[in-house]
C-alpha cells in the first residue's frame, strides 16, 4: 500500500528490514461490579503473585490517513503514559511495547484482521511499533494523517509467561485538549489476552485458550 505522500511506502515498513511479527489477542468485557473478582482470580492465576498487578493510566490518538486507491484508511495510534510525566510518545505500524523507554509516546499501527484460517481460535494481525519524540501528534498532521479520535485508558496489567492480560476501562474526554474532564464510555471493562510471536509459531491459540477457560463465568473471552 503506497500512501499519496511523496517517499511515503506504507508497504515498505513490511520489508525484511523489519521482523515479521504478530499479535495474537483474545478479547472479552466485564461488568465494573465483577472486575474485583476477576482481578483477584488473575493475580492467582497470573505470574508474580506475591506483587499487586501493575496499573497503567494511557491516553491514546487515533489517525487516519487516506489513501488515493481503494480500500481501509492507515490507521496509527498514538499512546502516551499519563502517570509518567516524562514519558515520550510511541509510534507502531501497532503494537504496544512495554520496554519502551519511559520518556517515549508509542506509536502503533494495527493490522486487519487475518481471516484466512476460519479454524484459528484467536485473532492474528499484523504487529509494528515504535517509540518517538513528544512531537509525533505535530509530525503525524503535517505529513496528512487526521486526528479521527482520541481517549484515556485506564486500567490494570498482568502477566503469564510470554501473555500480557490487560483490564481497561475506557474514558471519552469531554473536552478536548482537557484530560481531567473524563466520563466512563460504558459499565464495563475491556479484558484482553495478547502474545506477540513471528508470524507463524504454532500452538498460540491453544494456550491462550486453556487460559481463557480458567476466566469463566466471569469473563467470555473471543476472537475479535
Amino acid at each position: 500500500m503506497t500512501s499519496s505522500l511523496p517517499g511515503v511506502n506504507l508497504s515498505n515498513l513490511a520489508s525484511s528490514s523489519v521482523p515479521s511479527l504478530q499479535e495474537f489477542v483474545l478479547q472479552g468485557s466485564v461488568v465494573d461490579s465483577a472486575c474485583d473478582a476477576l482481578l483477584h482470580r488473575l493475580r492467582a492465576l497470573c505470574d508474580n503473585v506475591d506483587r499487586a498487578p501493575e496499573t497503567f493510566q494511557d491516553h491514546e490518538m487515533v489517525y487516519l490517513l487516506r489513501t488515493s486507491g481503494p480500500g481501509n484508511p492507515v490507521v496509527l495510534r498514538a499512546r502516551h503514559a499519563r502517570d509518567q510525566h516524562n514519558m515520550p510518545w510511541n509510534y507502531s505500524y501497532f503494537c504496544f511495547d512495554l520496554n519502551a523507554p519511559s520518556f517515549f509516546r508509542q506509536l502503533r499501527y494495527l493490522g486487519q484482521s487475518d481471516i484466512s484460517d476460519k479454524s484459528r481460535l484467536v485473532t492474528v494481525r499484523s504487529y509494528l511499533d515504535c517509540s518517538t519524540s513528544e512531537q509525533l501528534p505535530q509530525f503525524l498532521t503535517d505529513i496528512g494523517f487526521r486526528l479521527d479520535h482520541e481517549f484515556v485508558a485506564k486500567g490494570h496489567m498482568f502477566r503469564k509467561g510470554k501473555m500480557k492480560v490487560t483490564i481497561t476501562k475506557i474514558f471519552k474526554i469531554l473536552t478536548p485538549g482537557n484530560l481531567e474532564a473524563l466520563e466512563p464510555l460504558s459499565i464495563s471493562q475491556l479484558v484482553e489476552l495478547s502474545i506477540i510471536a513471528p508470524s507463524g509459531t504454532d500452538g498460540i491459540g491453544e494456550d491462550m485458550r486453556a487460559f481463557a477457560e480458567q476466566l469463566r463465568p466471569l469473563v467470555s473471552m473471543e476472537k475479535i
